[in-house]
């Protein structure tokens, strides 16, 4: 096997998003010889891949960046609250120019597989250009949004028109112009999408499975006086941001739904949908953990959104009832509900009346109703949080490939490291609050956590690290349990894999928060790193 290598370094680092930058930089810095693998043919991540129109951050953008450098906060101007998708990669590729990171990368490159040499303790990295390397250390920067999924529907390849997934737009655009649209799903990327396909398409039809609860994101251009401000104040806005739930600083209401009156309920309620987003289901601290305190907020939300809707048979479809309030992640939106007030956009509900298949011209309902169409959009979301893993041949001790050890949910400690498999390092995926928390600070609390570990193992002459079977399987009921201490069970979402026919149900981010998180993991560093066995042979 070794005669095949073609390169051998220190570590491999998977990924050139948000989470694999921020990893180089700081495995460089270290003074390790360090190779990145992107698929992409520049850097950014699910950013680079979401390029659909109204693809929009739902993290403020004062707080979707990074703290590392304080010069880097100060000389970049974020123009809206929420950044575009073109924004981000211009920030992501001006971080990679500002820090020379592209220099570690091969572009345009998937690996195909790792490969554990047991006795050497070195894993053999394969890609797809022909490229055999051998490493110390694999760091995966895979992301939880960046394998596509596509449903099974018969037909599909016979349709004459242009099809599109949201998650694999095309660089130069989609001229939607006059088309008859279909757009299957409502999840964030079609909520997003939506109203601007509308604007462009003669006419629109939404196909829903589910409906989602979604919240203006009352986007808003930043003037001078407010970025200054936020420049001030980044010191003690990141501190706050450390210490909360969700990687941004934002509190909920410090008393429970139910302790204080009707009128500072609402009023509560009222703040947080003129806010926007996603921070609507933090309004109260038991929104999320208390039936009674979540329909409360579910109802305030359905008066708003049934004034926006013109005709109530489509407001009673876009109301969800199969979910509490947020335990799908909420959807930041602009002008989602107002799109179907337009004569030219019509809603489909495919739970009266599901796609039995597509044809040349269109999509047929089981009704048999026949939707002429002249483009499809896939808005149907990922293989979330273990899918771009899954696609990696990944082989650790005694050859057992990472898929098959997760075949009943991912496994891991910390969401760090996996038993079986040392030297590896999953970042800001299962096991850790990753898709429950602003993703930048947590490639951060990774990263630091990551170079603190390697600098240990150097300073005491180990040669690996790797979790023990007691500390996954503990750490995979704790993740449990707190999971099924709050509503989020109760919801059919992507946390628990249920858009992917014959996954798993668990549910797999850590959802203790973001603070409580790097607490637990700092304490594992402090103590020597409990729950790991450091390799010495």
């Amino acid at each position: 096997m070794n005669d095949s290598i073609t390169d051998s370094v220190d570590i491999v680092v998977v990924g050139a998003g948000v989470t694999g930058l921020y990893a180089v930089h700081k495995l460089r810095g270290l003074g390790y010889r360090v190779r990145g693998f992107e698929r992409g043919d520049d850097v950014g991540g699910v950013w680079y891949w979401n390029r659909y129109p109204g693809a929009r951050c739902d993290v403020e953008s004062v707080d979707y960046s990074y703290s590392f450098d304080e010069d880097l906060q100060q000389e970049w101007d974020w123009s809206e609250k929420y950044a575009t998708q073109p924004e981000i990669m211009r920030y992501l590729r001006h971080v990679a120019d500002r820090f020379d990171l592209r220099r570690s990368y091969t572009f345009s490159t998937s690996v195909l597989s790792a490969e554990l040499d047991e006795r050497a303790l070195r894993w053999t990295v394969r890609t797809d250009g022909g490229e055999v390397v051998s490493a110390r250390f694999c760091v995966y920067a895979v992301g939880c949004l960046s394998s596509t999924h596509v449903p099974d529907i018969p037909g599909i390849a016979e349709f004459g028109g242009a099809t599109y997934h949201t998650g694999a737009w095309p660089h130069e655009g989609a001229d939607l112009t006059g088309l008859r649209v279909g757009v299957i799903g409502t999840g964030s990327s079609g909520i997003q999408a939506i109203p601007l396909i509308a604007e462009q398409a003669a006419h629109l039809t939404v196909f829903q499975r589910s409906a989602n609860y979604s919240m203006p994101a009352g986007n808003a251009p930043l003037d001078e006086e407010t970025r200054r401000r936020q420049k001030a104040g980044y010191a003690e806005r990141r501190r706050l941001s450390r210490l909360s739930g969700g990687g941004s600083p934002h509190a909920a209401h410090p008393s429970g739904t139910f302790e204080v009156s009707e009128e500072e309920r609402r009023a509560a309620f009222e703040k947080r949908w003129e806010l926007g987003g996603v921070l609507y289901s933090k309004t109260f601290p038991d929104q999320l953990t208390d039936r009674a305190a979540n329909d409360a907020a579910r109802v305030f939300w359905e008066e708003k959104v049934r004034a926006l809707v013109d005709d109530p048979d489509s407001a009673d479809l876009l109301v969800p009832t199969d979910h509490p309030i947020g335990t799908k992640r909420i959807v930041t939106d602009s002008h989602y509900y107002e799109t179907f007030n337009r004569d030219d956009v019509r809603l489909v509900s495919l739970r009266e009346n599901a796609i039995d298949r597509v044809d040349g011209g269109g999509i047929v309902l089981t009704d048999g109703t026949r939707v002429e169409l002249d483009a499809i959009v896939f808005a149907t979301g990922f293989d979330a949080m273990t899918g771009a893993l899954d696609r990696i041949d990944i082989r650790g001790r005694g050859g057992r490939r990472l898929r098959d050890v997760w075949s009943g949910g991912p496994r891991t400690y910390l969401g760090l490291g996996v038993d079986g498999f040392p030297n590896l390092f999953n970042l800001t995926g299962p096991g850790s609050p990753s898709v429950m928390a602003n993703v930048v600070l947590c490639a951060e609390q990774h990263g630091d956590w990551l170079i603190d570990c390697l600098r240990h193992l150097d300073a005491y002459g180990y040669r690996g690290i790797e979790a023990s079977p007691e500390a996954v399987e503990e750490w995979v009921a704790q993740c449990r349990d707190r999971a099924d201490a709050t509503l989020f069970p109760a919801a059919n979402s992507w946390y628990l894999g249920a858009n992917i026919p014959g996954k798993p149900r668990v549910f797999m981010p850590f959802i203790g928060g973001f603070g409580v998180y790097g607490d637990i993991i700092a304490d594992v560093a402090d103590s020597g790193y409990k729950g790991f066995d450091l390799l010495t042979g």
